[in-house]
């Protein structure tokens, strides 16, 4: 069994930039594809990149270049790395490995 941790969510300025965190337990870790995902307030959970076992890196086009993904595989953790924040950036961001969820972080953009 997996178990998916998020940290690093937070309150931010429009422009500012935060790095979240996705922290697995168990094995076979390094494995598997990770995915990150969010969910804003009255809307539909949406896919937001992945990042394969093979470090291959997919993106959601609209987030391209505003977002990085990347994973340390001694530490079991994928990062997101999300610059150029804007208040529409707002939701709860969700971790996704191998039919488990995370139980998410919530992230802000704010003035």
């Amino acid at each position: 069994q997996v178990q998916l941790v998020e940290s690093g969510g937070g309150l931010v300025q429009p422009g500012g930039s935060l790095r979240l965190s996705c922290t697995a337990s168990g094995t076979g870790f390094s494995m598997n594809a990770v995915d990150w995902y969010r969910q804003a307030p009255g809307k539909q959970r949406e896919w937001v990149a992945t990042i394969t076992s093979g470090f291959t890196t997919l993106y959601d086009d609209s987030l391209k270049g505003r977002v990085t993904i990347s994973r340390d595989n001694a530490k079991n953790t994928v990062y997101l790395q999300m610059n150029s924040l804007m208040p529409e950036d707002t939701a709860v961001y969700y971790c996704y490995s191998s039919m488990y969820w995370g139980q998410g972080t919530q992230v802000t953009v704010s003035s």
